[in-house]
């Protein structure tokens, strides 16, 4: 079996001061849930949506907080890989097969539910995923670690659990608005599939065979 489909396992990247430094992929763990929330934060930031305007920022925080101590998203309904550099969680990716999207909606609701200010919100009444593919939901890296190849390390660890699972698709959705994002998606072959909306936000999904692997052995 290729070392690929073995996690933890660890990859060399190169800082903005040139200098080589460590960096290793693994599936997250419920200790990493503290570490995971300014990541996830990121992503809700982008959003923008209109259920957290008016609430203290500490709440949509401690919701994520408690989904991620929650090994239902680790593994059971989702997979979360996590990189880790020098004892510090610097980047996320989570995603889940289609067919599990009511499901991990389902963890954030009791999530949220100790929560008076949106444990009563409904967040999901966009579907994200499309049928038959792997969902890759949520991408993040802590900006002092960008460019440096660790986005796309995380993107190839989902492509290789989704084809462990025997899905030959997976699909993702990028905000319209971020064009960086998106060439990203595409330099690493993923395509046009369709346009959603999710929240006040409009995004392309985008879709990639998992038949081949984007890092070499």
């Amino acid at each position: 079996m290729p070392k690929s489909w073995l996690f933890p396992y660890n990859e060399l990247a190169s800082n903005k001061f040139g200098g080589i430094f460590i960096y290793t992929i693994r599936k997250a763990e419920p200790e990493d849930a503290g570490q995971i929330v300014p990541l996830m934060s990121l992503i809700y930031d982008e959003m923008e949506l209109e259920e957290f305007e008016s609430v203290p920022d500490e709440d949509p925080q401690r919701m994520i907080y408690n989904a991620y101590r929650d090994r239902a998203l680790l593994g059971y309904v989702a997979t979360t890989f996590v990189a880790e550099a020098g004892g510090q969680v610097v980047g996320v990716a989570f995603g889940y097969p289609d067919n599990n999207e009511n499901a991990v909606n389902r963890v954030y609701q009791e999530a949220a539910a100790p929560i008076p200010s949106i444990r009563d919100v409904d967040f999901f009444a966009d579907p994200e995923s499309f049928a038959n593919e792997f969902y890759l939901d949520s991408l993040a890296v802590d900006a002092d670690y960008r460019g440096m190849g660790i986005a796309t390390a995380l993107i190839d660890a989902i492509i290789k659990h989704a084809a462990s699972l025997e899905y030959e698709t997976i699909g993702l959705n990028v905000d319209v608005a971020n064009p960086k994002a998106e060439r990203l998606y595409r330099r690493l072959g993923f395509d046009d599939a369709g346009q959603i909306m999710i929240g006040d936000h409009w995004y392309r999904h985008l879709q990639r065979s998992t038949s081949q692997a984007l890092l070499t052995e």
